[in-house]
This record gives structure tokens, sequence and C-alpha cells, in this order.
């Protein structure tokens, strides 16, 4: 039996899955007695955890079999050691550290469902609720990253090494690599117009005059706010810390005192005004409304003709490349200082699938089908993680056909495997020798599961 731990060693990709079981789960789900089944130094394992991490290990499409449970139950076990080493070590993990590993992974599954809206309307809460219910969780989960980091920190492998590893695997025993592409984008958002931004704040103005003259914040921000999670609940946002919050609306947020209202707030999602319930320590609760501006047609024709003449420039011109650019002109964060190429959030790095692209970006993958190597598209509508609209140019940098892999061309991948495997290694040395010394309880249902190490 091969225990799951490497979880933890490909923890910048499977670490997404935190937030995709938050996705599956079902609010009408039944709930067992809990229990506590296993005590890892002062860390508690219920029952009901488990058994959430096997309901999510079922849905994520893996074979479930007898011993399933004995193999997720030593996962937990596992991690528990890593957060408890890291506790008596006094490792920290930040707010902003967490906030950051929060927004990195809604941004992937806002952008498999559509939109920030249809996320929240999906689970029924706000995105800054979502944020705060998993925050412990992820806080655990960095601590995990920290505390094996330092295990492994100088786990290193040679191109010897690399060689090795590889001609120990059979030939018929190397998986096939599907087809993958890299692309770049230059991403222009279309700019709201003046005439736009008066009328948005001239509505909230008016909200916040009715406010000062008697009526309810939170009756308006039911009726007129554009945030759909909180608006359900009077557009209160509940306790957050000011990491969990983007940094103008923080800001302002966190200058008020219990029942004053803010001045009108730009940030990323729109115009807000915001009113504070109430500060506990570090924390305060709050209500907000919040107004979108609309883009007009011709803020995006406007927003195409420059992509347009960008597109052109990098054409005629060969001292002007689309990575320059790309730079200069992208309003895409993620990419623009990466010469536009895009990073797949699945795995970190800059190759998508083609098979999975249809998933992960459908307008994308229509325009690749139709395009050579080196090409740059024509301008294009492109709909972002928050549903708003821009226009992007893409170019396509390379595409792979499907192979067995092999060291010139798949060397990266493995030489991650030779690195993971020598990691293994040395986690396996230092899990038994910690559990020599931490207390470790487990619950008598579980002491007849075949371990890969011994627990007891």
């Amino acid at each position: 039996m091969i225990i799951r731990y490497k979880l933890v060693l490909v923890f910048g990709i499977l670490c997404l899955t935190l937030v995709s079981n938050f996705i599956q789960a079902q609010p009408d789900e039944k709930k067992l007695i809990d229990k506590v089944v296993a005590v890892v130094g002062e860390r508690l394992i219920l029952r009901s955890q488990l058994e959430q991490q096997y309901t999510q290990y079922a849905r994520s499409g893996m074979e479930v079999d007898e011993n399933t449970h004995c193999v997720l139950f030593e996962e937990l076990l596992f991690q528990n050691l890593l957060v408890h080493k890291a506790l008596k070590d006094s490792l920290e993990v930040s707010d902003n550290e967490v906030e950051g590993e929060i927004n990195r992974r809604l941004d992937y599954f806002v952008n498999q469902i559509g939109s920030i809206e249809k996320l929240e309307q999906f689970y029924g809460k706000s995105i800054n609720e979502i944020r705060r219910e998993f925050s412990d969780e992820i806080r655990d989960q960095l601590l995990m990253q920290q505390a094996q980091g330092k295990i492994t920190m100088d786990v290193k492998v040679s191109p010897k090494d690399v060689r090795e590893f590889y001609n120990k695997i059979p030939t018929d025993s190397l998986p096939y690599i599907n087809s993958e592409v890299e692309v770049a984008h230059i991403v222009i958002e279309p700019i709201v117009s003046e005439d736009e931004k008066t009328r948005i704040k001239e509505r909230l103005r008016g909200f916040k005059s009715r406010i000062e003259k008697g009526e309810d914040f939170g009756t308006l921000a039911y009726l007129y706010s554009e945030d759909p999670g909180s608006a359900k609940k009077n557009g209160e946002l509940g306790f957050m810390t000011r990491g969990m919050l983007v940094p103008e609306f923080a800001a302002a947020a966190f200058s008020l005192s219990p029942g004053q209202m803010s001045e009108i707030v730009e940030t990323e999602y729109g115009f807000h005004i915001i009113q504070a319930i109430s500060i506990r320590g570090q924390e305060m609760n709050a209500r907000h409304i919040l107004l979108k501006p609309n883009i007009l047609p011709q803020d995006l024709s406007y927003t195409k003709t420059t992509l347009d003449s960008i597109r052109k420039k990098i054409i005629e011109n060969d001292s002007i490349s689309f990575e320059m650019l790309a730079a200069r002109h992208s309003n895409d964060k993620d990419s623009k200082q990466n010469g536009g190429k895009m990073v797949n959030p699945q795995t970190g790095n800059s190759k998508f699938e083609v098979d999975m692209l249809n998933q992960v970006d459908p307008g994308l993958f229509f325009v690749l089908d139709k395009m050579k190597v080196n090409e740059i598209s024509e301008p294009v509508v492109y709909q972002k993680r928050d549903g708003s609209k821009a226009y992007r140019i893409v170019k396509l940098l390379k595409i792979t056909e499907p192979h067995r892999a092999n060291l010139k061309d798949d060397y990266q991948r493995i030489q991650a495997a030779a690195k993971a495997e020598k990691e293994k290694r040395i986690l396996d040395e230092w899990i038994q020798d910690r559990i020599k010394e931490t207390y470790i309880r487990i619950d008598e249902s579980f002491q007849s599961c075949m371990y890969q190490h011994n627990w007891f």
C-alpha cells in the first residue's frame, strides 16, 4: 500500500483541491455523530474530517476500495504531524500569506465556474465569507508546506540522478504526454468612461443621503447592491481581518468607527459605500453597497482598436517584441511581467494540455485551433474571471505532439519526479523519527489498518 502523503510534496498543484472540494460540498449532506479518532501531539483528528476527505476523494473519480479509509487516515496523521512540528518549531504564517493563497485558489475556480458572482450564487455566500471560512485550513496547509520545506530544503538532484531515475523506468511504463501548448497574451481592459463613473457615484451619493436622513443601510443594500453574496444579508460581510479584503476596501473600512459610513470607495470590483458595524480585536464586521459601472459598446470598440494597433506594431517592426509590449500594455497582472506567457493554474507551469484547455479557457481553445506557432491572433473578446469583458491578442509559442516521456522533451517533468522520489525517502526517515518522540493515540477502529509507518 502506498501512502498518499505525496499530496504535500506536490503542494503547489494539489492544494487547489481544498477549494474544489468546497465547491462540491452540498449543504444538505447528512452529518455523522462526531468523535476523536486520533491525537497527534495536541492536534485532534475527527471522524468528520476523515469522512469529508473520503467523500471528496470518491467524488474526484479516484478508485475507492476497502483500504481507502486507512490510506486517507494515514495521510491525516502525516499532515497533523507536520503541523504539530511546525507549531513546535514556532513557524508562523501571516494573514497576508493566507489571504494570498486563498485568492490564488479562488482565482482558479472562479475561472472554472465563470465569475465571482456565479461562485457566490452557487454557495449562497459572499466571496469574503468563503475566504474567512477556509482561512484556518489554509493556514494549516501553509504551515505544513513550511515544515516540509525545512525537512527537504537540502534535497537536490543532479543530471546524473535524473538520468539514473529515468533509466530505472521500464520503457513500457513511461507515461504518455498529451499534446501541449504554451501561449502568451496581451489583455487590455476597456476604460470606464468618466460619464459612467459619475453616474455610479451620483447614485451612491443618493443612497448615502437617504441613509443620513434615516433610511436603513441594510435595506438599501438588499435592494440595490450588486454584490449578490452580501446583498442577501443586507450588505453584511461578517467579521474579517484586513488581509481578507482588497487594500482599498480594507483601508476605508478599518478607518471607520461602529455606525460610521465611508465616502465612496473604488476597488477592482466597482464602487462602494461602507458602514462599520462592530470591531473585535483585529477583526471588524461591516456592510456595503456595491455598484458596478457598465462598459459601453464604444469603450469595447476603442479597446479592440488599441489592441489591433499593438498587433500591427509587433508584426511590422522586428525590433518590437510581443514580450516588450505585454510588459508595457497588458492589464493581466499574472502574465505581463513574464512576457505575457500564461501560467496553468493547475500545474504552476506554462504548459497546457490541449484536451484540458477547452475546460480551462474555451475561448482560447477555439482561437488556437486555427493558429500556427509564433502566429499572433486578431483581437478577440476575453471574459475575465470576474465575468467582465476585455480584449486580448494571443501568440502561440509552442505546441508538442503526443509522445512517451523522454529526457529531451520532458526533462523538467522527469527531474521533478526524481526529486520527489528523493524527498519521499527523506520524509520517510523523518516520519519514523518524529513518531518516536510525539504523543500519538489512534482509535481502536483504526488499529487494524496496514500502515506504511508504525504509528503505534
